[in-house]
């Protein structure tokens, strides 16, 4: 029974990519993982990069739901399952339960996925090469160490395995520091491939990837999610570097970036983040924190929440606004995209720029309709908590409030709300009963 989520996931993913499909990309026949492992054709390595993205999108609703509701940024008062008001907001975390382990297994998924890309590659039969093979290489560990950072996020101090590719060989757990360092030096590792490969990919990507759809392109994808490992490092001048590098626009497009894309046709997906407004069985709940302490006349406010009439109430839980945070169920959700970029140079500066602090904040405040930054420009201590402020409202549901506050040391009482008696601070998730060592 150990370790068995890691290996039971090599032995679904053949079955996983029978049901993929992003714009115009089939898989009719649903190949075995060993015949792409070993002399691999062109078009089955095209499949199973164009698989990677695909599988990307599975359990997304469920890793946002549950880290945003840890975060208390909304509630799940559908009532469909009291385990999201109960287990999740009292704990202890079932660590055999699927609020444990469902994520887990989704990006582990994704890590097998490029894991076999990779082999594939290696062992093909296609002829490619090296500049198009360096290709396939950057694309997978970029989007392997994305999900990577996904799952340590989860499990923090309790740690993951980075070294996965024998599923009867796994790597031990490592904790959260270095989890974190060995996903900056994939992306590192990446970065060098892409930077050696031929400028088009070999490979469909779908319209999410459209702008960053060229190795050189990529790589500023690529420099982003660095980024964001930097800064949870808490490497601030590496982040800037990096962020230099990256698609960052501190006057560009906030919503600028790769996406997960989802569809109504053929074996798509829809996305599950969407909720119907005022509907019955859609009571996902902003938090009515969110709402009082927002500053009057944000626009962010009335762009992502709905009043619902009465409100509702739900196992001693009550709030009043859903979340609306999409509009469609075909809307997409952002792997990252440029308003997170410019807060994270906004707090990348504190202390060492603080008028490019002050310039990136209002560049976010005026956007959502605030005037400018009105605080002390020069108090270290006043601007982060701005920082923090602005992306609490920007990134609602984009699973970082969480996160945030615990690389904060602010996941406490003042900012995490405790509704009920018998309510808690959750800081990770435990490791999965079936991979304990």
């Amino acid at each position: 029974m150990k370790n068995r989520i890691i290996k039971m996931i090599f032995f679904t993913l053949a079955f996983s990519f029978a049901g993929c499909q992003l714009d115009e990309i089939q898989n009719p026949n649903a190949p075995s993982v060993g015949s792409f492992a070993n002399g691999a054709s062109q078009a089955d390595i095209q499949l199973l990069a164009s698989g990677l993205e695909a599988v990307m999108r599975n359990d997304l609703a469920f890793h946002y739901d549950t880290v945003s509701i840890l975060g208390r940024e909304y509630y799940d008062l559908t009532g469909v399952d009291p385990r999201y008001t109960g287990e999740l907001l009292k704990g202890p975390l079932d660590n055999n339960g699927f609020l444990t382990t469902r994520a887990f297994a989704a990006w582990y998924k994704v890590v097998k996925s490029a894991n076999i890309l990779i082999e594939a590659v290696e062992n093909s039969s296609a002829g490619f090469t090296d500049e198009v093979k360096n290709s396939y290489y950057g694309y997978a560990k970029t989007l392997k160490a994305y999900a990577l950072l996904m799952v340590a996020n989860r499990q923090y101090t309790n740690g993951i395995r980075l070294d996965v590719e024998d599923p009867d060989n796994l790597g031990p757990f490592v904790g959260y520091t270095e989890a974190l360092t060995g996903i900056m030096a994939l992306l590192n590792e990446a970065n060098d491939d892409l930077s050696s490969a031929s400028g088009n990919f070999d490979f469909s990507i779908s319209s999410g990837f459209a702008g960053f759809n060229t190795a050189t392109t990529y790589r500023q994808f690529n420099r982003a999610v660095a980024a964001r490992v930097a800064l949870y490092q808490g490497n601030n001048t590496m982040v800037l570097s990096l962020l230099g590098n990256s698609f960052f626009d501190i006057n560009g497009d906030l919503f600028n970036g790769p996406a997960h894309i989802f569809g109504l046709t053929g074996n798509d997906i829809v996305n599950a983040q969407f909720h119907v407004q005022g509907q019955s069985g859609q009571e996902f709940m902003i938090h009515d924190s969110w709402v009082a302490d927002a500053e009057a006349g944000d626009t962010r406010v009335t762009e992502k929440s709905f009043q619902l009439p009465g409100g509702t109430m739900f196992d001693g839980l009550s709030a009043d606004y859903q979340i609306a945070v999409y509009d469609t169920n075909v809307d997409p959700v952002y792997l990252i995209r440029n308003e997170e970029l410019i807060l994270m140079y906004a707090e990348a500066n504190i202390g060492t720029d603080n008028p490019e602090t002050v310039a990136a904040i209002n560049r976010v405040r005026n956007a959502a309709g605030l005037g400018d930054y009105a605080g002390n420009p020069t108090d270290a201590t006043e601007l982060l908590e701005e920082v923090l402020r602005q992306r609490r409202y920007s990134l609602l549901a984009e699973g970082h409030r969480w996160i945030d506050l615990r690389r904060l040391n602010r996941l406490n009482e003042t900012y995490i709300p405790l509704d009920r008696a018998g309510d808690n601070i959750i800081d990770a998730f435990p490791t999965p009963f079936t991979e304990n060592e």
